[in-house]
């Protein structure tokens, strides 16, 4: 199912969706669009998305397009998830956000032309993507010392810190940080935990680089969960090398567990957190469902390390997926 070629000869028609918030969201990118045009795609640009959100936009316009291209952050993208899963349609990513997860997961440069470029080749493969009580989510949803993040974490220290708001925000939430217990359930086991996070996983990257496993994938049908299980949270100094190489599970402290659903609860309601968005809260349920959007990847798809599979590429089937 590689989409070796490219697109056909026919031009394809592309809606861009800029989010003029996300982190370079003011950027002109008018050159890289032009350049895409010249490149074979009729581009049609929306900053304004207005009551329907992203997903709406994309749902709205469907029969007449035939890709579209998402310039933002995780969060942007995460916001148009529900939008490509009903309509099948493939998604570029630009990536002009702080954290850039997803991109980082799937090997998408930084530098916006050399993105631009992958869209251009036309290239695909079909991802995974998670739900936590129906909300979609590309690489982690979490609860518990992420979520308390990202509630601290405004858009005007993303704007101003970039990347160092991150920790910033986090020196904060540690110091007032406290385990709290939980139900992790799966198909094998229900256990008890005193946790500070528990983190779900999809994809591979979170967090600005972190490795929620050091095998995970965004296209091998499984979630990644974690527990982080310390009693002295200042600990987490001495892990952090761990947790950008994915090899936290090495710690007495830190549960792991590879399934395709969980269920979490809660003594009192805890907020989840799902990339990088606060959108539900506990008891909650999770679930993978298997290559369910489609995205343009580079060519030299083994230089991707979230993906598994970077041989088995193009749509899956027509995504109706329920949610």
């Amino acid at each position: 199912m590689v989409n070796t070629s490219g697109q056909s000869a026919s031009r394809r028609r592309t809606l861009v969706l800029l989010n003029p918030n996300a982190r370079q969201g003011k950027q002109n990118i008018d050159p890289i669009l032009d350049r895409m045009e010249d490149e074979g795609l009729d581009i049609k640009v929306e900053s304004s998305i207005g009551a329907k959100g992203l997903s709406g936009v994309i749902v709205e316009r469907k029969d007449e397009l035939d890709c579209v291209v998402l310039c933002g952050g995780d969060g942007t993208i995460n916001a148009a998830a529900r939008g490509l899963m009903e309509t099948g349609l493939p998604a570029g990513i630009m990536p002009m956000g702080t954290a850039n997860d997803l991109a980082r997961t799937l090997g998408v440069p930084i530098d916006l032309n050399l993105a631009a470029d992958i869209i251009i080749a036309g290239q695909t493969n079909a991802i995974d993507v998670g739900t936590v009580n129906g909300h979609p989510f590309f690489n982690v949803a979490s609860l518990g010392l992420s979520a308390d993040l990202a509630r601290g974490l405004t858009r005007e220290t993303k704007q101003r810190w970039g990347r160092l708001g991150y920790a910033v925000a986090a020196s904060r939430v540690l110091a007032q940080a406290r385990p709290f217990t939980a139900w992790i359930s799966n198909k094998d086991e229900r256990v008890r935990v005193k946790t500070m996070q528990i983190a779900v996983g999809n994809g591979r990257h979170y967090g600005g680089g972190n490795v929620v496993e050091a095998s995970a994938a965004i296209d091998d049908g499984m979630l990644d969960l974690y527990s982080l299980e310390l009693k002295n949270v200042w600990k987490l100094a001495m892990m952090l090398r761990s947790f950008r190489q994915g090899a936290h599970g090495a710690w007495d402290e830190v549960r792991t567990k590879r399934c395709v659903e969980f269920d979490i609860d809660t003594r009192l309601p805890r907020p989840i957190n799902t990339d990088g968005e606060l959108v539900t809260e506990t008891p909650a349920h999770f679930k993978v469902h298997r290559e369910a959007v489609t995205v343009y990847v580079p060519s030299k798809t083994a230089q991707a390390p979230g993906l598994s599979n970077p041989t088995h590429s193009g749509p899956a089937e027509p995504a109706t997926q329920q949610i």
